[in-house]
């Protein structure tokens, strides 16, 4: 009995690969989040950079302080698009550490960072 209860102290259960069959799905979802992270606000900055060279060829003053307005909205939006990701990283970076009874749930979070 002494023998078994050293093997069983002795597996160690993390190296069990938890996320074998997931892999192809975390890559295209961690793909996906990275494109809305990078891709949106550079998309929004160049659109509104064309909006502003629009009115500016165009010579109209109200035109020019209207896509200057619409440029900076577009600048806000885009900071708020990539930090709300990085946020949500951070905040699910903390609660993958333990669940509400403290016991350890990293599984999901090392294949997460598996794939990066």
């Amino acid at each position: 009995m002494l023998d078994f209860m050293n093997f069983i102290n002795n597996i160690n259960f993390l190296d069990v690969d938890y996320c074998q069959g997931l892999l192809p799905v975390i890559k295209l979802v961690r793909a996906v989040v990275t494109l809305i992270q990078w891709g949106v606000p550079f998309l929004l900055i160049v659109f509104g950079m064309i909006d502003l060279g629009k009115a500016v060829m165009a010579g109209k003053e109200d035109e020019m302080k209207k896509a200057q307005n619409t440029l900076l909205k577009r600048f806000i939006y885009a900071v708020a698009v990539f930090l709300v990701v990085t946020l949500v990283f951070f905040i699910m970076d903390l609660v993958a550490d333990t669940d509400a009874k403290g016991t350890d749930t990293s599984t999901w979070k090392s294949c997460w960072n598996k794939v990066s």
